[in-house]
């Protein structure tokens, strides 16, 4: 992973005690700042001024605590999902259908999309924050496996829905997923653009609204 120190040689520690050991702070709060400043910028548009600024540290103590700004934007995708997860799958999980799983996964993305009940950027960091592949490639992967892996929870949810018979044989469970999870990237777009919670759920009621066409109707209970 490209290490990026050469983008802040000009900003060295904002202490007099620049030269000696940097200061300590507490990590797991830096990195929630580091994590909420790339959710609202995205990758690229993040300096490392702005990392420090908003992280409350400076170069050589972000240097030394995450190694490079590329480390720091993958430990921060992995503090976003364990730290927000439950927002979005807690009651896609618990659900006792696969329409109902997929319509509290898009309900619950336009609840944390929106800032959620703790003021949340909006819209959804691994979507919207892109990271061009030019120099970046093993961060570029990490996003496309993020993205992945929610297409492959909501996969294997309809995968086991066709062994309950919830869903038919003949449905299309990897089709379905994609469709889903492209509706949600959509609401994750229109929310950064300023959609309200109420048009992002609407959004999610429409779109299942032809579920029984979609899926081909009801597998034999």
């Amino acid at each position: 992973m490209q290490n990026n120190v050469s983008t802040c040689a000009d900003h060295s520690e904002p202490t007099p005690r620049s030269r000696g050991r940097p200061r300590e702070f507490d990590r797991v709060a830096a990195l929630a700042a580091a994590t909420r400043l790339f959710w609202i910028k995205g990758y690229e548009a993040t300096s490392i001024v702005d990392l420090t600024e908003a992280m409350g540290i400076g170069t050589k103590s972000l240097y030394a605590a995450f190694g490079s700004k590329d480390a720091l934007y993958a430990e921060a995708l992995k503090y976003y999902y364990t730290t927000y997860e439950g927002l979005v799958w807690t009651r896609f999980r618990a659900a006792s259908t696969a329409k109902e799983a997929a319509l509290a996964f898009l309900q619950d993305s336009a609840f944390a999309m929106t800032g959620g009940d703790r003021d949340l950027p909006h819209g959804c960091m691994a979507t919207l924050a892109a990271v061009g592949s030019e120099g970046h490639a093993e961060l570029a992967e990490l996003m496309r496996a993020t993205r992945a892996g929610g297409f492959d929870l909501l996969k294997a949810r309809f995968d086991r829905a066709k062994s309950d018979g919830d869903l038919k044989a003949t449905a299309d469970t990897a089709k379905l997923a994609r469709f889903v999870q492209t509706v949600q990237s959509g609401m994750a777009i229109r929310a950064r653009d300023g959609a309200d919670r109420a048009e992002l759920q609407a959004v999610a009621e429409i779109a299942l609204s032809g579920w029984d066409n979609v899926t081909g109707g009801i597998g034999p209970r």
